[in-house]
């Protein structure tokens, strides 16, 4: 049976840089190790507004990020050095592990215009004994990711293993995340291989059992089942799930399994001791103010 939707929710990245939350939420924190979600654009932006909605660099410990872009470019630096574009179709990769910085930058006006640029971002926590692993960062260009058609539905697998589809992306625990497009009236289903499966509806709708679901939900059934999908019209899917992982505290951008260390690592950020992306090291975001914590209410949710 369905087990949850999720209605997306409007967070502000940066200034001009509204994006649509999916995950975390407060009845469903992960989906297998998927932790965070959010979908950015189509974005539309001014030459001169571009700099604005930069993403400054800033820290992550104990996760993997994962972007995808349907459209437009991203300048990714890291604090390892790495200075990588990222074009519409490839998997960047970025394990935090014990820690890393990076920013993200928009720094082609063309890639904005016409609404072009738009964005998924998810984060993959990762298991106890890789949560201190050393950061690294990989691009996966589209030729690496197999692809499938057949009878209106395309998709290509991102990472991780799903109907049959497998491919060298690295991951740290058993996992899939597919970016599945429908035709009219095409069929579709849920791959069987993991405990936790979900999907985001990006673009357009779908139907199942009767009850049609629009874009910018997450549906998340629970184990076994099997639901018959029925895209009402061009329909774009982020499949996604897996095994679960456990607990895990999330605190800004900082995700763990001990409460402690997320403590460390906002000292670690707020002393200097996470590295600056060497090639973007003039600014960064500092470490938020802790006010709701203050206050005895629950930390805020992670912000990019």
């Amino acid at each position: 049976m369905l087990d949850i939707v999720i209605e997306a929710r409007k967070a502000a990245l940066a200034p001009g840089m509204d994006v649509k939350r999916i995950l975390p939420f407060r009845l469903k924190r992960m989906i297998g190790p998927f932790i965070f979600m959010d979908h950015a654009g189509p974005v539309m932006a001014a030459p001169s507004a571009v700099s604005n909605i930069d993403v400054l660099p800033h820290p992550h410990i104990g996760l993997s990020t994962v972007s995808y872009l349907f459209g437009g470019q991203v300048t990714h630096r890291d604090s390892l050095g790495v200075e990588q574009i990222i074009r519409p179709g490839e998997v960047n990769w970025m394990t935090a592990g014990k820690g890393i910085s990076h920013s993200e930058r928009f720094e082609d006006p063309a890639a904005l215009a016409g609404g072009e640029l738009e964005l998924i971002q998810t984060w993959v926590a990762l298991p106890e004994k890789d949560e201190e692993t050393d950061p690294s960062f990989v691009n996966y260009q589209p030729a690496q990711l197999p692809v499938y058609e057949e009878k209106g539905v395309w998709m290509r697998l991102i990472a991780g293993d799903a109907f049959g589809l497998k491919n060298e992306v690295k991951t740290h625990s058993p996992l899939f995340y597919l970016h599945v497009v429908l035709q009219p009236g095409a069929h579709f289903g849920l791959p069987k291989e993991h405990s936790e499966r979900g999907f985001y509806i990006a673009k357009g709708s779908l139907e199942i059992s009767g009850v049609t679901y629009p874009a910018g939900q997450m549906l998340v059934f629970t184990k076994g089942v099997d639901p018959l999908i029925i895209a009402k019209e061009p329909t774009t899917l982020m499949l996604l799930g897996g095994e679960p992982l456990g607990e895990r505290f999330i605190w800004w951008n900082f995700v763990s399994s001990r409460k402690e260390r997320i403590e460390q690592a906002k000292a670690d950020w707020q002393q200097g001791r996470i590295a600056l992306p060497p090639n973007d090291n003039l600014e960064f975001i500092p470490l938020p103010e802790d006010k709701l914590k203050a206050a005895g209410n629950p930390p805020p949710e992670a912000l990019s």
